[in-house]
């Protein structure tokens, strides 16, 4: 049984070169801590994504250009039914841009807001959706480690996608995490053990899964936990916090939010098949539900976007670089540039930028200026002027007053050639 293959057949065109110009903004969607979501549509075959743009400036001056290669990484080595899968990738001198999935149901935070109670059969399909989706990312080594409402998307037939990989980690075989990474709330246990040397490993994802599902049937979490609570504090919690489940929930299901909330890593569900053995499962196709086959009890409302309607009124008024004047923009900055190179007036006011030593800008927009000694940029120049920078070990991206950096290049190459060989490891 495929839980860990996709039928879903590729659109794109792995020779087409692909940027901002081929596709067509429609609306803002969303935001995250620094990046923002529209809808678009590529020009040519009319087929409607989401875009994902960060703006470069700002990924390095709040230091998450590592995770930001990181995602990307991630994100083009995978594909599967219950995912938001990239297709494409390709960067402008501002922003970088990943294009994925246009799922129009909205995420289960924006219902878990608008006051909807998922039934149990409709959580109980949910809940196996997501154990194939994790059950795949474990076979290629990955812990999502942001498992939370706000990252899963319904489609507009009510199935569950997993979305936003930022902070998620490759697992190489063997060996267990050790750094504290989520959101409080929906860590797991071991995530804020005293002992750290002891780690956490997959388990913690179905931990997140089962305070998911406990939230999406009684609209509120299985423990109080602030975001704003120390280690210690949540610790203490576990310890002492007894998790109270409703009598008009079904025992069957009580029973499997028990085990997907065992303090135990070692005693929790993590595997797809404990989920598929436990005998509330019993009467589930499982190949009806990877070929999305089975109808979700919830279906998303078809006559409205399923989304904050003020992230496009932001985008329109108050962003000062709005997405859809982007092409405007440039084409000014480009005609600018020109007529500066025309009057041989280097490094004037009116042009664009000029990075390096007083040398002409040339080379990627993200890294600078290739001068004779290779990519370089001051620390200063680079905060007074410098859309972005990348280095090859991104986490120390601007800490030296010169840097040695090389072009990220975050190619047009359809969202699927490997970008980063290795992490910090970039090529062209």
């Amino acid at each position: 049984m495929g839980a860990n293959t996709s039928s879903k057949p590729p659109v794109f065109d792995e020779n087409e070169d692909v940027n901002f110009d081929h596709f067509e903004i429609l609306r803002a969607i969303g935001k995250g801590s620094f990046g923002k979501v529209c809808i678009v549509q590529k020009n040519d075959t009319k087929k409607m994504y989401a875009m994902k743009y960060m703006n470069k400036q700002k990924c390095v001056e709040r230091n998450e250009v590592r995770n930001v290669f990181k995602e990307l990484q991630i994100m083009q080595g995978l594909e599967h039914p219950f995912l938001v899968n990239l297709w494409y990738s390709f960067q402008d001198e501002e922003d970088m841009f990943m294009v994925v999935d246009l799922l129009l149901g909205g995420d289960l935070r924006y219902h878990l807001q608008q006051n909807v109670r998922f039934q149990e059969d409709t959580v109980k399909l949910f809940i196996c959706e997501l154990a194939m989706a994790l059950d795949y990312l474990q076979s290629q080594r990955i812990i999502h480690r942001d498992m939370k409402p706000d990252n899963i998307l319904l489609d507009e037939h009510g199935h569950v996608h997993i979305t936003d990989f930022n902070i998620a980690a490759m697992l190489p075989r063997e060996t267990r995490l050790t750094t504290v990474a989520g959101t409080k709330p929906y860590m797991a246990p071991e995530m804020f053990n005293s002992r750290r040397e002891t780690g956490y490993a997959f388990a913690v994802d179905w931990w997140s899964l089962g305070v998911t599902a406990y939230e999406l049937l009684r609209g509120r979490r299985p423990y109080h936990i602030r975001s704003g609570a120390s280690s210690k504090e949540v610790a203490h919690m576990f310890e002492t916090a007894i998790v109270t489940y409703p009598s008009a929930w079904s025992q069957e299901m009580v029973s499997l939010l028990k085990k997907l909330l065992e303090l135990n890593p070692d005693q929790r569900f993590s595997h797809l098949s404990d989920v598929q053995n436990f005998p509330y499962m019993n009467d589930m196709n499982w190949d009806a539900v990877l070929q999305k086959r089975l109808i979700p009890g919830f279906i998303p409302n078809k006559g409205r976007l399923n989304c904050d309607p003020t992230f496009e009124l932001e985008e329109m008024i108050l962003e000062s670089k709005p997405l859809h004047k982007k092409k405007k923009r440039l084409a000014k900055k480009e005609k600018e540039m020109r007529k500066c190179e025309s009057s041989q007036v280097r490094g004037s006011l009116h042009c664009l930028p000029s990075w390096g030593e007083g040398k002409p800008r040339t080379g990627c927009g993200w890294c600078g200026v290739r001068g004779s000694d290779g990519y370089h940029l001051s620390k200063e120049s680079f905060q007074a002027s410098s859309p972005g920078t990348a280095t090859k070990s991104p986490a120390s991206a601007i800490t030296d007053s010169r840097v040695e950096t090389v072009p990220p290049c975050l190619s047009d190459r359809a969202g699927r050639g490997p970008l980063l060989t290795q992490p910090g490891e970039i090529t062209c």
